[in-house]
């Protein structure tokens, strides 16, 4: 096959869900052969075909790897690397990298396409924001030969919220609210710590952040996950989609399940050390939603006629869809002009290698169908 019908594939992070990705691409490799991975990078080591038309084996790559001598690429050779390739490019790029983040428009000037997870490129400045937008392909401007941009897996892992707002936005639908459960984490610590049913009362909030932890449900420090910031990531991102034009995340309310006195321990393992001290704050939020017959969550909320977010613990009735989540899984509403009184409701697992990989995977797929 000729070099101007491959599609040269360059990923960077081949961690938890970069693994997986690389997992994902050899299947995918079978339905489009076109494919030529010629670059995996990571935080020490890098792997780099060394021609085009020999591509990296999709079947060895961490062994490849593993056994590589090359350092790591910066961005600004990771750019050289695939600017001297043909067209038809993309960057898969599966770390949380700022500085990766900041050079998307640098890529997309250069026609390189951009599949990521990454929160930070679409969640940080505007003026990011607002570069990467006039940086990527425009229909109707097509003597612009810049690259796609894609980045489902940035809200929701897998679940097609990216999309679904993106199709609603693209039909002509007005969006009024958006509301939901945007942390896997979040959701699966108050489904086993304040359960919808009542059947079964959970444990106090220090043994189910504990649990949690061991099951591998948050980050290795789970401040990470309590401190509501990830979740305002993710509205910044769909609030921006329909043009609430909000700063970032400091420029709203985000509630914190931290404890103030925890706030400057150094550890992870000092933290949960201490955190059933104050397990009766947390008692007392769930004893009150009990007594009003309710149950209480982290909600992520977008007023968009108000232009106002809003992350934090709400109490919910027990009938609300929210209350009802099981285990990590997210749910996001969108009440728009079409969907008033029943919102149009995506739900699933919102976490996880896999699933989070997926998402890039379907990204990627829609990219190789629109440049091949």
């Amino acid at each position: 096959m000729s070099s101007v019908n491959q599609i040269y594939i360059a990923v960077l992070g081949a961690g938890g869900v970069g693994r997986h990705f690389l997992s994902q691409l050899s299947v995918l490799s079978h339905k489009f052969p076109n494919i030529s991975l010629v670059l995996i990078s990571r935080s020490t080591k890098s792997l780099r075909a060394s021609h085009r038309t020999t591509p990296l084996s999709l079947e060895t790559w961490e062994k490849d790897l593993n056994e590589s001598t090359s350092p790591a690429l910066t961005v600004t050779q990771t750019l050289k690397f695939l600017g001297e390739l043909p067209d038809k490019r993309v960057l898969v790029d599966n770390t949380s990298s700022q500085d990766v983040a900041d050079s998307y428009p640098a890529f997309l000037k250069q026609g390189i396409s951009v599949v990521t997870p990454n929160k930070k490129a679409f969640s940080s400045t505007m003026d990011l924001w607002t570069s990467i937008q006039e940086s990527s392909y425009r229909p109707y401007a097509p003597y612009l030969s810049y690259g796609l941009m894609y980045h489902e897996s940035s809200v929701g892992a897998g679940l097609p919220i990216i999309s679904t707002l993106t199709d609603l936005i693209a039909t002509g639908d007005t969006v009024r609210r958006i509301e939901g459960v945007f942390s896997g984490t979040l959701s699966y610590l108050f489904n086993n710590f304040a359960p919808a049913d009542g059947s079964a009362k959970g444990g106090t909030w220090s043994d189910e952040v504990r649990k949690a932890k061991e099951a591998g449900f948050t980050e290795p420090d789970p401040r990470d996950d309590l401190n509501g910031v990830d979740v305002a990531r993710k509205l910044v991102i769909l609030a921006r989609m329909v043009g609430v034009p909000v700063e970032g995340t400091g420029s709203f309310p985000v509630q914190s399940l931290i404890p103030a006195e925890l706030e400057r321990v150094g550890s992870a393992e000092a933290f949960m050390e201490r955190l059933g001290e104050f397990d009766k704050r947390m008692d007392e939020v769930r004893n009150e939603a009990v007594r009003e017959g309710k149950v209480v969550r982290f909600v992520g909320r977008v007023d968009v006629e108000a232009k106002a977010l809003k992350v934090g613990l709400e109490k919910l009735d027990k009938a609300h869809p929210i209350a009802g989540l099981e285990g990590s899984d997210n749910i996001v509403s969108f009440y728009t002009e079409r969907y008033v009184d029943n919102p149009l409701v995506v739900r699933g697992a919102g976490a996880g290698g896999a699933v989070t990989a997926m998402g890039v995977t379907a990204d990627l797929i829609k990219v190789i169908q629109r440049v091949s």
